[in-house]
């Protein structure tokens, strides 16, 4: 029992810090923090798009996707883009969790580099839109940002970076041994929750973007609360930890009044930061002390990349590939050689182009 408690809680670091960080705050100043309408928004989006996304999983949609491309040359190519455009659409880790244990269950030559490409494509590819994962929707509501500037801000380190995945891909040639190889393997049956929730996933897509009103992510609550509960069996504990880590936020802004006045030193902190805290909090710890969004944004992205805790996305490729793989070393070692050469060249990109 002891074991399981302890697992529990090193599964949940990230958490159970917050949680500690906002006790400690809490009680140094005296009172509890000042939460805003920006911080509810935030955590509301990102529960509606559990949601659906959890009802997408639920229905084999995303399987369907992913099994049309499986045969073939180049598949290390094709996962690698799917991989990126479903994390455009439905968040990275969502994106990793559908393709990574599809990797897996194929026999292919150097697997442990494909579901490391697939990571580093899910983490750069992601960056591109306001809701490919939680850090960039938390900055876009946080910045009121248009849609069409927060895309073209952050275009060039998508394109360095997909461009780069790609050559890696390439390189790797076919992947799968041809005799392995089943075109015709049996498909998951895709039952009409399926498309249901890839309509109201595409309404909810038009209202984040606030080309409708942000209401409309009440359609797709209200279904699975009367049609589909079992969509509401999301990662609960990823809401709460915005909610304290947004409360951690507030009382560090009044404890340590300190502020970061240009937008090379809010990327380099950013990123850094990404290193030690993962980027999603990097992203909630640092935007309280910077307008400087921009910067922001591609300091969380370039330090999505570097080591395993750089992105909370790459943490569940590697949880994957240990439960599958006994051996993790030379997974661990390739993943930081490519990471760390990937962080390197961020932070050239920025200097040139942020």
């Amino acid at each position: 029992m002891a074991s399981k408690v302890v697992k529990k809680i090193l599964d949940e670091w990230l958490l159970v810090a917050s949680l500690i960080g906002l006790g400690i705050t809490c009680l140094w100043r005296g009172h509890f923090p000042a939460y805003t309408a920006t911080d509810f928004h935030v955590i509301y989006i990102l529960f509606v798009f559990l949601v659906i996304i959890k009802g997408l999983k639920e229905s084999h949609f995303l399987k369907r996707i992913a099994a049309s491309v499986q045969a073939g040359k180049r598949l290390p190519v094709k996962f690698v883009l799917l991989t990126a455009v479903l994390s455009m659409f439905v968040t990275n880790d969502v994106a990793l969790l559908t393709m990574v244990p599809l990797t897996l269950a194929l026999d292919l030559k150097r697997k442990h580099i494909l579901v490391i490409l697939e990571a580093l494509s899910a983490n750069a590819a992601s960056a591109l839109t306001p809701f490919g994962n939680p850090q960039n929707i938390f900055i876009f509501y946080y910045y009121h940002i248009p849609s069409t500037v927060f895309i073209h801000a952050i275009l060039p380190f998508f394109l360095i970076f997909m461009g780069l995945i790609v050559v890696l891909a390439w390189r790797e040639g076919d992947g799968e041994a041809p005799e392995h190889r089943n075109p015709h393997a049996p498909r998951e049956t895709l039952d009409r929750r399926g498309y249901v929730y890839g309509i109201l996933f595409v309404i909810s897509i038009v209202a984040v973007l606030k080309f409708a009103p942000l209401w409309l992510g009440a359609i797709p609550l209200a279904y699975a609360v009367i049609a589909d509960r079992r969509s509401l069996k999301i990662d609960w504990l990823l809401l709460l930890t915005f909610f304290a880590f947004f409360g951690l936020t507030d009382n560090l802004v009044h404890l340590l009044k300190f502020h970061l006045t240009t937008p090379s030193r809010v990327f380099l902190f950013s990123a850094m930061g990404s290193q030690v805290i993962s980027n999603v909090p990097s992203a909630l710890l640092f935007a309280d002390f910077t307008k400087h969004w921009s910067a922001l944004l591609w300091g969380v992205s370039v330090g999505g990349f570097g080591n395993l805790i750089g992105s909370l996305a790459s943490l569940i490729a590697y949880r994957f590939y240990q439960a599958k793989v006994s051996d993790t070393k030379s997974f661990l070692v390739a993943f930081h050689l490519y990471g760390y050469a990937l962080f390197g060249m961020g932070v050239l990109a920025y200097f040139v182009f942020g």
